[in-house]
């Protein structure tokens, strides 16, 4: 058998759109998962960036070709409405639709995340909420639904969270409640990880990936609201920070997901794989 495979594999995912043209981790995720064999179902809040993911993953020769393929297959689909995964009611859903077509979950990704500058004495509660909502209130409503429905398949189920460095470590910009709703996903995480190894046997799995510093398309966002719209000079200080002299790439995120939801890592629960060059074992010092 290929390593990592996940031939027939139901994958539900949110956050599979990507801010502008490019590989945003929603995306690349998606995308080494189906070339794994997977069958992808997402959501977006943005519904056309959704569509444009799923057809850059249709189109993707290493997808189309995986031995699994059966011909007409849909290889991956996303719900043909914009998805808000902080309000339960669209999140079910989502999650309804994708267990109609398809009858169970294997993987869930839980893939969106929002961040705001601000300390406690500045931010306002209204950012505060958006923030714990969009980062932390999401990971609980998806789990909540797939949960029971992993610890019934036979087969299991593995969930994946997306934290963050910020929730480690400073890593220079204000952004204190993207910082702490990072930092309690990775306690979530095991928890409730350690939760359903004792009443699965370790059927049902769920961990972490940290990445640090990735060049994605989000950075021009995050160059507007921490830099003053010095794209250049942002993504210039980002390198610099990080050991190896440069960010990551979605792509790399995602080996370290496609490793955690695969069988490669069926004794792996309640961990977390920080994906950051270096940066939280550093000084933070360039």
């Amino acid at each position: 058998m290929p390593i990592h495979d996940l031939s027939n594999r139901v994958v539900l995912i949110t956050g599979i759109g990507c801010v502008g043209e490019g590989w945003g981790n929603g995306t690349t995720i998606a995308t080494l998962f189906a070339r794994q064999g997977a069958i992808i179902y997402g959501c977006d809040i943005n519904l056309e960036a959704a569509n444009r993911a799923a057809e850059q993953i249709k189109q993707d020769p290493e997808v189309v070709q995986h031995p699994s393929r059966k011909s007409g297959e849909d290889v991956v689909d996303v719900i043909q409405q914009s998805t808000d995964v902080t309000k339960s009611d669209q999140c079910k859903a989502f999650f309804d639709a994708c267990m109609e077509k398809h009858g169970r979950v294997d993987i869930l990704v839980n893939n969106v995340g929002l961040s705001q500058p601000g300390g406690p004495a500045e931010m306002s509660e209204e950012v505060w909420d958006m923030q714990t909502d969009v980062n932390l209130k999401s990971v609980y409503l998806m789990c909540h639904l797939v949960l029971p429905i992993m610890e019934k398949q036979s087969s299991g189920g593995c969930i994946l969270n997306m934290s963050s460095v910020a929730g480690l470590r400073y890593i220079g910009k204000p952004q204190v409640a993207y910082a702490a709703t990072k930092a309690a996903i990775i306690q979530f995480t095991k928890t409730t990880a350690v939760i359903y190894a004792q009443r699965t046997g370790g059927k049902v799995r769920l961990n972490t990936v940290v990445p640090g510093l990735i060049n994605t398309p989000l950075v021009s966002v995050l160059a507007k609201k921490y830099a003053g719209g010095d794209e250049e000079g942002f993504r210039k200080t980002r390198d610099q920070q990080v050991p190896v002299g440069k960010m990551g790439s979605a792509w790399d995120v995602a080996h370290a997901a496609l490793y955690l939801c695969s069988d490669e890592a069926s004794y792996v629960t309640g961990q977390e794989i920080v994906v950051d060059g270096g940066l939280v074992d550093s000084t933070g010092r360039t």
